[in-house]
């Protein structure tokens, strides 16, 4: 693809240009020895991949998407798999827990898969991050810790370290308490008589013959190589033992990793390797504003997510602010999905191409953001179907196609998804909220003369139907106009918020608006 002319991309705004650009500053004077920059992100197998992993590896994506634009030098993305990690504990959520326990504290890959369909346990979690990968479209490359470490790419890199122990040791023993340092070494040995990655005392290390000797569980000494898989090293070490080893040029991690930084920066540079161009996001927050954890459950899983909305806005959520905390609960999603179509809309009216290329959807589609479609946003179906209560989407759709003729299910696939997703979100989080109120006195004198209005116009437009609910508002002597529009959210959709009634109304139909305000006036909504 075409570089940007430079002009253009010294004005780009948006983040994953921003760090295209320290990246691309990276290798100003000579590409990379190995011919291509290489982006990484990391896994966990111990658990199931979840929305933080695909908020890390989807920004990540957006700066390689963007560092394509300004360079021509090649780019790889791997994602990389810590499954030669040793399993601490059972996880809670997994079946057959009696089959994990005797394996604890042996590495993911060497655990029978408690699933019953992989080699391993490592092996089925590995399965479903690449399911969970493809499943969104990324481009990637796999990698697996245990066959890294066991097919010796790492070698190298372990033997430098292991020659340059005492500078590990120097990095990390002021990081410890006093009674982990008694024990601590950055090499976990792979015990050759029961498999576990053991927490071992190291008492020797010989680098002339690539070896370390520690002690064993039962007291006794053992001595076993560091290369080809029979040790492996203490998480932070690892972490900058794999950039120098591999060459990662590019790496983002949550605020969690912010105080290990330096730490990484230093092991890997003891390993022969120049650090990465790093980037430290924000943790997500429940609605209390508190951390989320998956041992709490206090947050949305991406199933979850996408049970309600498109992918398009969850990748759009992850794209805004990555520096900043954002609440991440299930109330976020409808504003994340208007704000996605009103880029896409901003997008196609765009002539500036420095602001086409820093609008958030064109980094959500890779360059390639769609047309838009309809103009319909998602709050407007969330009220349609407030109203109208359907049990599917093609309840909603017979007032949708009333309003825009042209639209049809298969003209505007993206708009049928969200009268889907709309359906599910109302049963499941607006229908048992529902909570309507009578209308005062002035308020049933002003919605009998918008029942009228309506009546007599029944092919009014949405505008003016807008403009008469505005005067109607000044008519009546209402201490302020927006206590006209929180009386017809309350009164007639039985929320304390709602959409431009002009709009809802022309959509939902005028007949059918001033029925709905008829029954209100006889207090039968209310009733109901």
């Amino acid at each position: 693809m075409l570089n940007l002319p430079s002009s253009l991309i010294q004005s780009l705004k948006s983040w994953p240009f921003q760090e295209a650009m320290r990246l691309a500053a990276r290798y100003a004077k000579a590409p990379p020895a190995k011919g291509y920059v290489l982006f990484e992100t990391g896994y966990g197998p111990s658990g199931l991949p979840h929305i933080g992993t695909f908020g890390e590896v989807a920004r990540t994506a957006m700066v390689r998407e963007a560092f394509k634009r300004i360079s021509d030098i090649p780019t790889r993305l791997i994602c990389f798999s810590d499954d030669m990690d040793g399993l601490r504990k059972v996880p809670d959520n997994l079946p057959n827990p009696e089959m994990i326990a005797p394996h604890l504290g042996k590495p993911l890959t060497s655990i029978p898969d408690p699933f019953g369909t992989h080699a391993s346990f490592g092996a089925h979690m590995n399965a479903r991050l690449r399911a969970f990968l493809d499943r969104f479209g990324f481009e990637y490359e796999f990698k697996s810790s245990t066959e890294t470490y066991k097919g010796g790419e790492f070698d190298a890199t372990l033997l430098r370290l292991l020659e340059n122990y005492a500078q590990i040791m120097d990095v990390m023993l002021p990081t410890l308490g006093e009674e982990r340092r008694q024990t601590y070494s950055p090499f976990l040995p792979v015990s050759p008589r029961s498999g576990k990655v053991l927490l071992a005392k190291v008492t020797e290390t010989r680098p002339s013959k690539g070896t370390i000797v520690y002690v064993e569980e039962d007291g006794s000494l053992e001595e076993v190589p560091v290369t080809g898989g029979h040790c492996k090293l203490q998480w932070k070490p690892d972490m900058g033992m794999r950039w120098a080893a591999l060459g990662v040029d590019y790496e983002m991690y949550g605020k969690d990793h912010l105080t290990s930084a330096e730490l990484y920066d230093a092991i890997c540079r003891i390993a022969g390797g120049a650090p990465p161009e790093q980037f430290m996001f924000e943790l997500f927050l429940d609605e209390k504003g508190q951390k989320i954890s998956k041992s709490k459950g206090n947050g949305i899983t991406i199933d979850e997510w996408l049970r309600y909305a498109p992918q398009e806005s969850l990748s759009y959520y992850m794209f805004q602010t990555p520096r900043r905390a954002k609440k991440l609960y299930f109330d976020v999603i409808p504003q994340q999905v208007d704000d996605y179509l009103t880029f896409i809309e901003k997008y196609a009216a765009e002539t500036d191409e420095a602001r086409k290329l820093d609008n958030p959807v064109w980094h959500v589609h890779g360059g390639h953001p769609p047309k838009p479609e309809s103009g319909l946003k998602f709050s407007l179906l969330l009220n349609l179907a407030n109203v109208c209560n359907p049990q599917d989407k093609s309840a909603l759709w017979s007032f949708i196609s009333r309003y825009i003729p042209a639209a049809t299910p298969a003209a505007c696939p993206f708009l049928d998804r969200l009268a889907g997703y709309a359906v599910t979100y109302y049963h499941d989080f607006i229908k048992p909220e529902k909570k309507y109120r009578a209308p005062t006195e002035m308020e049933r004198q002003a919605l009998a003369d918008l029942e009228a209005h309506l009546s007599a116009n029944p092919n009014a437009s949405a505008e003016d139907i807008q403009t008469e609910i505005y005067a109607l508002g000044k008519k009546y002597p209402f201490p302020d106009l927006k206590l006209w529009f929180q009386a017809l959210y309350e009164v007639l959709l039985g929320r304390p918020t709602g959409p431009r009634m002009g709009t809802f109304i022309a959509l939902y139909g005028t007949a059918e608006t001033a029925l709905l305000i008829q029954r209100v006036l006889k207090g039968e909504v209310l009733a109901a």
